[in-house]
């Protein structure tokens, strides 16, 4: 594939084949530190994920970021990312509806930090989940390596507004692991978002309590210009530290990033011995 002026070629990051019980992905790795897994949102790995990793692999981090749909690197665009829609929604992978319960993609991610752990150190892992991967970094915590989960815009399932990803099993099990282990989950929505609504982090608050930081910003903060798939098919204020972040000093789009980077800096870099992050 030829890529654009628009599109990012990733040269800046180590490309590997990942296996997990005889299943390979390719993951996207840079950095030094504890590892941190930045999953990506629709469609795709997009220039906009790759700024938000390069950020946190500039915070100290280990940044792995696993390749599940889409072009990796590609500026996302209606008709290339509505097609990815289509195919993630009838994958196996995924559970993109009500009832579908858990998306068995995730067993596979918590593979993935189990490794990651494996290979950086630090007390545990980092996982950063966004819009449709938004809730994996939830169930990622039922791998115990994984300390610092931030759900970023959950969109799924895609018709239940009020809906989690979770079966009800492994919704008990996140539960009892955090509150085993006094973890807490770092999460952010606009105000109108209409895939991300607040009767979902209701339910998300329901099941956590107090475990559950979830943070709503208002629709003015979000990018007036984002790129085209989410001008024309997301149509609503929705990726807070990806498309539509506003990359000015003091904006809170902003500080919800650095938010996030202190979230991860303080579970992951308890000893306070960690580099300041790049302007």
């Amino acid at each position: 594939m030829c890529l654009t002026s628009n599109d990012d070629p990733i040269t800046d990051f180590i490309r590997r084949g990942v296996a997990v019980e005889g299943v390979e992905k390719t993951v996207y790795v840079a950095g030094d530190g504890p590892a941190v897994v930045v999953l990506p949102e629709m469609p795709g790995i997009s220039p906009d994920v790759l700024r938000l990793a390069r950020w946190v692999r500039d915070a100290g981090f280990t940044v792995h970021v696993p390749s599940l749909f889409g072009t990796d690197g590609a500026f996302p665009t209606v008709e290339g990312g509505r097609e990815v829609v289509r195919r993630a929604c009838v994958s196996a992978e995924f559970r993109a509806f009500a009832g579908g319960g858990t998306s068995p993609v995730t067993l596979w991610l918590r593979g993935l930090a189990r490794q990651a752990h494996t290979s950086c150190g630090g007390p545990g892992v980092g996982a950063i989940g966004l819009c449709f991967t938004g809730n994996f970094a939830l169930t990622m915590a039922l791998e115990p390596a994984v300390i610092a989960p931030v759900v970023n815009h959950p969109s799924l399932p895609l018709d239940d507004p009020g809906g989690l990803e979770l079966d009800a099993a492994d919704a008990r099990a996140v539960r009892d692991r955090l509150d085993r282990d006094g973890l807490t989950v770092l999460a952010y929505r606009f105000e109108g978002d209409r895939w991300c609504t607040g009767q979902r982090f209701a339910a998300y608050r329901s099941l956590l309590g107090d475990a559950f930081d979830g943070r709503v910003l208002p629709d003015s903060a979000a990018n007036p210009a984002p790129p085209p798939f989410f001008a024309d098919l997301v149509g609503t204020p929705h990726s807070v530290v990806t498309a539509h972040l506003v990359d000015e000093a003091g904006h809170p789009t902003v500080r919800a990033r650095d938010e996030i980077l202190a979230f991860l800096s303080d579970r992951l870099h308890p000893d306070g011995n960690r580099p300041l992050p790049a302007a």
